[in-house]
């Protein structure tokens, strides 16, 4: 349920576990309210929060997010479970599919239908984790498992795991909606889309599914780069920005601003194998309505416009083309900030 300011989380992904750890430590001792963890071919989520489930004490720790194609949901619910007694009942965990392409050449699985196999992986976590109660007896789409469980082995779960779903386009915020405790809304997710396209669709899943709407979380990403040298920032977001604007299921998010014509630009230049002119198309008016970048001030002032509209907001540093040294900075700038800057919007 929205209301006022967002709850301030912070994206730990970094060149180096080492990194990772001492941001989210950072970000713990300076009042941040969640730090999630993200994964690609070379970083799995839940090593990095279990790493950081040891480096921090009172915020919690999100899986932002954990693939749920390249796992079972047996070795899923078990990682999820080890994860929450490992950091004291701090656990969230954010489940997310990726584009069809990454579920079909990157795990070698079916990569139709994203958002049905998504909520059937909901549904099936949560009887995983309930399989004390009765045994676990499904035949759907996109899983199959019987199993029931070893009374000596298997007792409840000390807690209920609060499970979020990312989602961009409206069909996965729908299925967020319909089955999730809430959405992971991704880094493009600006707050125009946020309110014309990602909360209407939350609604709509909820409804469907006759829950009340409030009790769906929206949390979002945020582009956030921070340096003394505002321009310095400025490009880095420029060039993340060009990074997600290559994926062509990302263009909405583009298009609700009148980027449309960048957004082919920069797919011209991706598909030429062009990175310079990649990010050359990403004009200021684009890193203004995308992003939170420049000195910390400029940081601090563009939280106020998720006001009354998110739950949470996830600063993420950029990336691609990006230093490793530069993104570690970046990261720990941003983890060393928040008192600062839950003061400059007091």
């Amino acid at each position: 349920m929205t209301g006022g300011r967002p709850a301030l989380g912070l994206c730990a992904f970094g060149p180096s576990l080492a990194d990772m750890v001492a941001a989210a430590a950072a970000a713990d001792r300076h009042g941040f309210d969640t730090v999630w963890t993200s994964e690609l071919y070379n970083r799995s989520a839940t090593v990095t929060l279990a790493a950081i489930a040891g480096a921090t004490e009172r915020c919690r720790i999100g899986s932002g997010v954990m693939y749920g194609v390249g796992r079972s949901p047996l070795m899923l619910a078990a990682e999820a479970r080890d994860l929450d007694e490992l950091s004291g009942g701090r656990m969230v965990l954010g489940l997310g599919n990726g584009t069809r392409r990454m579920i079909s050449d990157w795990h070698g699985l079916d990569g139709s239908a994203p958002a049905v196999r998504m909520e059937e992986l909901v549904g099936l976590v949560r009887e995983i984790w309930n399989v004390h109660e009765r045994p676990v007896d499904h035949d759907g789409r996109f899983y199959r498992m019987r199993f029931a469980a070893l009374d000596d082995l298997v007792g409840a779960p000390a807690r209920t795991i609060p499970i979020v779903v990312a989602g961009a386009n409206p069909r996965m915020v729908e299925a967020a909606g319909r089955v999730a405790d809430g959405v992971l809304a991704h880094t493009l997710c600006s707050p125009k889309y946020l309110g014309e396209v990602v909360r209407p669709a939350v609604e709509r899943g909820a409804r469907h599914a006759g829950r009340d709407p409030r009790e769906v979380k929206v949390i979002t990403y945020a582009l956030a780069c921070a340096s003394d040298d505002a321009e310095q920032a400025r490009a880095e977001a420029a060039a993340m920005i060009a990074f997600y604007g290559s994926v062509r299921s990302y263009a909405p998010m583009l298009e609700i601003h009148g980027f449309g014509a960048e957004a082919a630009a920069i797919q011209a230049a991706f598909r030429a194998g062009d990175a310079a002119a990649m990010v050359a198309a990403v004009t200021p008016a684009m890193v203004d309505a995308l992003a939170l970048a420049g000195t910390p001030a400029d940081v601090r002032a563009g939280l106020s416009r998720f006001d009354g509209l998110v739950d949470e907001v996830v600063l993420s540093p950029p990336s691609f083309r990006v230093p490793p040294e530069r993104i570690a900075e970046s990261l720990m700038l941003l983890a060393t900030t928040a008192t600062s800057v839950r003061a400059g919007r007091g």
